[in-house]
């Protein structure tokens, strides 16, 4: 019983990385049959799995058929930035009294990852680096139902991120991150709470934008670090 418990535990998280990195795209779909082979387990954590991540709307699926990654919906990726927004507000005011010279020196190094990864337009370490960021806070706070509910709605918005980390609104995002570090080092609660709904709520107008809208990144900010560095 252990080892199907780890083994849906493993499919569940499998899946639903696929989703938020983009290597299942809106709309694609998939038989049990192929995501059991892909995984190489049998179809029955697989089905589990499948189970929790509809209930996490992430995907759509008919038992014994297919599985549908869930589309892209305007309304309920904006939904779940605000929900999103409102818990990291909440663990931020939280966070602030109780963070420690070594978590801010901890922000300090993701943040220097995430502007680096912004100039040089490389989107899944700025990614990579932001979640690294926020989730300091989140950890400091303690605030298990907090974490629980960023973690689960994360992947709705990871799409919007990848665009705006891909533009030239990333670099309004580096300056917010500065923003927020300077409110932890300076124990500001109501600047790090501020800041916060800045950041969230800059990724929540950028669903007013057309993808095709959006500025990109200056030319000298898009040759890809990982050309010469695989990670």
């Amino acid at each position: 019983m252990t080892d199907r418990r780890l083994l849906k535990d493993e499919a569940y998280d499998a899946i639903r990385a696929a989703i938020v990195s983009g290597d299942l795209e809106p709309g694609a779909t998939l038989s049990d049959a192929d995501l059991a082979d892909r995984l190489g387990v049998s179809r029955a954590p697989v089905r589990a799995a499948l189970a929790r991540l509809v209930d996490d709307g992430l995907v759509e699926t008919k038992p014994q058929s297919f599985t549908r990654v869930t589309p892209v919906v305007d309304r309920e990726v904006r939904d779940a930035v605000q929900v999103v927004r409102a818990m990291h507000e909440l663990v931020v005011g939280l966070a602030v009294p109780l963070v420690t010279p070594e978590d801010i020196a901890d922000m300090a190094v993701v943040n220097t990852a995430f502007t680096e990864a912004i100039r040089t337009g490389d989107v899944e370490a700025a990614l990579e680096a932001d979640d690294a960021f926020h989730d300091i806070p989140v950890r400091v706070a303690r605030n298990r139902p907090a974490a629980a509910t960023i973690e689960r709605f994360t992947p709705l918005i990871r799409r919007l991120e990848r665009t705006r980390f891909g533009g030239l609104p990333g670099h309004e995002s580096v300056r917010l991150h500065a923003r927020l570090l300077r409110a932890f080092r300076e124990g500001d609660v109501a600047l790090a709470v501020s800041t916060t709904t800045q950041i969230w709520g800059a990724l929540e107008q950028q669903l007013d934008v057309p993808a095709s809208d959006v500025p990109p990144a200056p030319e000298t900010a898009r040759r890809p670090r990982r050309a010469a560095a695989p990670r």
